[in-house]
């Protein structure tokens, strides 16, 4: 059987003091003195007292938990985010509630609705790569949950965001290409939907046009997976011999680009050059290791709740929407 729990009540009768005394010294009102604090505090642990949340929350109209939707929890670039997040929102008294899209638009639309269900404070999120219906995201904020978009975004929906610049990262990298010498660079790229997509390809076609190189549709190829190289690996072979030069829009694809190239029997870079986007774990390990944009995940991570905790701690403040651009900085390694 579960145990009655102890109530502030039980330890005011306890040690023959009010309510409001106990209330107010376990939150070290000054107006109680530092013997009192000591005695009440001591008499509190002793029999396990814990303060009942819910009906705390109640009472503050706060539940001090914020919500967070990822598409995937093992991907290195989301677990670094959720490590900003927790570092800092817990130094500021915060709970994180974790749900899990899995790039599925349907799931994200119900771990939004159970956040909201549960009451949260606000709601940092990063979009599944399905999401094009945007509407239920509106409905929150007009319900009066903050919101703070990061990484994949919606420019539809008026928040706070929390990026990096993909359009730059995309320059960068294929500029880099360019100036090693490579003249036919294939993208392997995202759905034009996504943002995060559409920006890297858009850096990647103006560093093109900054080098007076011919845009060939041919060579910007919707693959953004492990499993997409694999499955396309037949028309990759066929690409091969016309290019020099790879730029993919994640590190998982660069890599798994990288094998089929050696079971091909490419030298890499003497053959053809690679350059990935995420600096995860794997762009060091991989033979040879990879060239690639940084995503500074745990910065974002950090500064996503900072913005969000500006508008909970400020709810009558008009604080205009804010968007964080981080830079990106390009890894140089063995494959490029």
């Amino acid at each position: 059987m579960m145990q009655n729990k102890v109530t502030i009540k039980d330890i005011a009768k306890a040690l023959g003091v009010s309510i409001s005394t106990v209330s107010r010294a376990l939150k070290d009102h000054p107006d109680i003195s530092e013997s009192t604090k000591t005695l009440i505090k001591n008499f509190a642990q002793e029999i396990n007292y814990r303060p009942n949340v819910l009906a705390l929350s109640l009472r503050q109209q706060k539940s001090h938990t914020i919500g967070l939707i990822i598409p995937e929890i093992v991907h290195h670039f989301f677990s670094s985010v959720i490590s900003g997040m927790e570092d800092l929102s817990y130094r500021e008294g915060y709970n994180i509630i974790i749900c899990q899209s899995t790039e599925n638009q349907f799931r994200e639309a119900a771990a939004l609705q159970t956040l909201i269900d549960h009451r949260v404070d606000g709601i940092l999120i990063s979009l599944s790569k399905s999401t094009q219906n945007f509407s239920q995201f509106k409905k929150a904020i007009e319900e009066g949950f903050p919101m703070v978009f990061f990484d994949r975004i919606c420019e539809s929906v008026e928040t706070d965001r929390v990026i990096m610049d993909d359009t730059e990262g995309g320059r960068l990298a294929t500029e880099y290409l360019i100036n090693k010498g490579c003249s036919n660079i294939l993208h392997l790229a995202a759905s034009s939907h996504l943002l995060i997509g559409r920006y890297r390809r858009d850096g990647y076609i103006q560093a093109l046009k900054d080098h007076h190189l011919p845009i060939k549709e041919e060579l910007i190829l919707k693959c953004d997976t492990q499993e997409e190289v694999l499955t396309l690996q037949n028309h990759l072979y066929e690409l091969l011999p016309q290019i020099d030069g790879v730029f993919a829009v994640n590190d998982s694809t660069a890599i798994a680009l990288i094998q089929i190239l050696k079971k091909k029997g490419y030298r890499i870079p003497q053959d053809i050059r690679v350059v990935g986007f995420g600096d995860g774990p794997n762009a060091t390990i991989v033979e040879p290791a990879l060239t690639t944009i940084e995503q500074k995940g745990y910065d974002m991570g950090r500064e996503s709740v900072r913005l969000l905790l500006q508008r909970l701690n400020n709810p009558s403040a008009s604080i205009s929407y804010q968007t964080r651009v981080f830079p990106p900085t390009l890894k140089i390694r063995e494959s490029a």
